[in-house]
């Protein structure tokens, strides 16, 4: 299992109540555990943004001063198969510890449940007194979208687990947040009022009955809240100012402003300015609490602006904790286009991020590990294929099995095909001899570059799909019930191993019209390594339809069969339109520039 440690940002604030103000800075921290503030949804556009569904879970355990029984928590979650453990948070004042891991929806709910099992035998309420408020053994559990997973993937995961705390531990279990059942209970302090210490006169109210679960106080246990929120992100920006300066600059940008008369610049942003003594600095310190309404460089360039109509210097700013992938890449585009810059590199866009928006000024920001995807991904579980050697793979290719078969074979030519044609573009990219290509060069690269990104995860996908058809015919068949499960596995499993080949037609078909355009302009020495991207394409696109039409057969679903028969064919005939156009072009080129 995976530990990331994190930076001193997350140990610089604890927990306390909000204020009329907006918040406390005692809170600030307490926020990105606790599940009253929503986050967002996001889906990643290349490369990592390929791995498996991503659900973060965030449990919240009201102990955080017994070591023994915080490591045992941690190893009941690590012992999880696919639930990566990210980072465990304990604080002894609150007496309450955060752990915060990720995995597939149903790894998730899973190693939840094997932490709140041990909870239960380890931690008694009766005798339990900390800072924080709080109303159970497991005070909040909330599910979080991160990738290939939306906000009912994981309202239905809360459900799940709390369905399955109440009956296998016999404990109360509220729904908050977007699982909620009533507005009344949509938020945790609506739930938590009377903490701990009412919940067994507020269990004989009606109108507080727990979602799953019994009616009766369990003292050693309390209740639990679970739910799904948004991602939040607690976000800083470095001023070398007085802190009233920069709680002006606070009140201008932060939604809820100086009041209903006077709101700020800025939606779904919580924001304060405060003193941080261990820098030496002031910041404005913020809550982002939906990205997609406002993003990190949106507030690093509000206060930015502010900073400057006061004459105060800005020096850069920090992200308390782990963050999504996809607002550092947003952050990575601004100044892209802000710049006019070419980057095409995922990692080298993050690395534009974390400098521009001076991420690493107080601390460093390791971002393989405080960005979730990365840190995940560190672990070749994800992609098991693609982390082989070139022998190792080729290996398994050779190997008297099924799978790794044409299909992952047929997907990874095609991405060396695309390869190859971003190489060639890039031979002809900053050269003196062809400036006045730059322009068409900087517009035709990412094609391919995209193109190959959108092509390596169906290496895996391919393997995975036709491995999934062979363990739907091996289930159980005794019963009609079985039959019926049996046959719609085999269904399912059937459409995914003909949707991935065709994603792999399409994704290879997309360079054509990018591969024709550069026949023409590019560098004529590298013109031999075009040709063989080209015709790693059209054998990427004649192999995936190959690998659509020998699984029709297994699609009892005629009309399915039909349309999907006709889509194929018409990939395979762009292709080998579009390969003819790109090989006489590049033949014309070839003969042009022989003596």
């Amino acid at each position: 299992m995976l530990a990331v440690t994190l930076t001193r940002g997350l140990a610089k604030i604890s927990c306390s109540t909000s204020t009329a103000a907006g918040f406390h800075p005692k809170l600030h921290r307490a926020l990105l555990r606790s599940s009253s503030v929503f986050s967002f949804v996001f889906s990643r556009p290349v490369s990592l943004a390929k791995m498996a569904q991503l659900i973060e879970c965030v449990p919240n355990f009201s102990e955080g001063r017994d070591q023994q029984v915080i490591d045992a928590i941690s190893k009941s979650i690590s012992a999880t198969t696919g639930a990566t453990l990210l980072n465990v948070d304990p604080g002894k004042s609150t007496n309450r510890t955060v752990y915060t891991f990720v995995g597939s929806a149903e790894a998730v709910v899973e190693a939840a449940l094997a932490a709140a099992k041990t909870a239960f035998d380890l931690i008694d309420m009766t005798k339990q007194t900390g800072e924080h408020p709080r109303l159970g053994a497991l005070d909040v559990c909330p599910f979080i979208p991160i990738s290939n997973a939306t906000m009912a993937d994981c309202v239905e995961c809360a459900k799940k687990f709390s369905r399955r705390l109440g009956e296998e531990l016999a404990v109360p279990v509220y729904l908050y947040g977007f699982a909620a059942q009533a507005d009344y209970r949509r938020s945790v302090p609506q739930i938590r009022a009377g903490e701990y210490e009412g919940l067994a006169e507020k269990l004989k109210k009606a109108e507080w009955i727990p979602d799953f679960g019994p009616t009766q106080f369990v003292p050693r246990w309390g209740a639990t809240i679970a739910g799904a929120r948004k991602f939040l992100i607690a976000y800083n920006v470095n001023l070398l100012s007085t802190k009233e300066q920069a709680h002006r600059i606070a009140l201008n940008i932060r939604e809820q402003g100086r009041g209903a008369k006077e709101p700020g610049r800025l939606p779904a942003v919580q924001g304060l300015g405060w003193w941080f003594d261990e820098g030496k600095i002031a910041q404005v310190s913020t809550n982002l609490t939906d990205l997609d309404l406002t993003t990190l460089h949106q507030v690093f360039v509000e206060v930015e602006k502010d900073a400057w109509e006061m004459n105060l210097p800005m020096i850069g700013s920090e992200i308390v904790g782990l963050v999504p992938l996809k607002p550092v890449l947003e952050a990575a585009e601004y100044f892209i286009k802000k710049e006019n810059l070419f980057i095409l590199e995922e990692e080298q866009k993050v690395q534009l991020a974390v400098s521009r928006l001076g991420l690493n000024t107080l601390s460093p920001f390791d971002y393989k590990t405080r960005i979730i995807e990365y840190a995940v991904a560190n672990s070749a579980a994800t992609s098991p294929l693609l982390n082989l050697t070139v022998k190792n793979f080729v290996g398994e290719v050779a190997a008297r099995k099924p799978a790794p078969g044409g299909g992952s074979v047929a997907a990874l030519v095609g991405s060396m095909g695309a390869a190859l044609c971003r190489m060639v573009g890039l031979l002809t990219y900053g050269n003196k001899k062809f400036e006045h290509l730059e322009t068409e060069i900087r517009r035709l690269v990412p094609v391919f570059h995209d193109a190959m990104e959108n092509l390596l995860p169906l290496v895996d996908a391919d393997t995975k799909a036709f491995n999934s058809i062979i363990e739907a015919h091996r289930l159980p068949s005794a019963t009609p019930d079985e039959k019926i499960a049996k046959e719609t596995a085999i269904q399912t499993a059937t459409l995914t191993a003909i949707q991935v080949p065709m994603a792999t037609a399409k994704a290879a078909n997309s360079a054509w019209a990018a591969l024709l355009e550069l026949s023409a302009i590019a560098n004529i020495t590298a013109i031999s390594d075009l040709q063989v991207g080209a015709k790693s394409l059209e054998t990427a696109v004649q192999g995936a339809v190959w690998n659509v039409q020998i699984n029709l057969s297994g699609l009892r679903d005629e009309e399915q069969r039909a349309k999907f028969r006709v889509e194929a064919e018409e990939e395979l005939r762009l292709c080998q339109e579009k390969f003819a156009a790109v090989n006489k072009a590049i033949e014309k080129r070839k003969e042009d520039s022989s003596p």
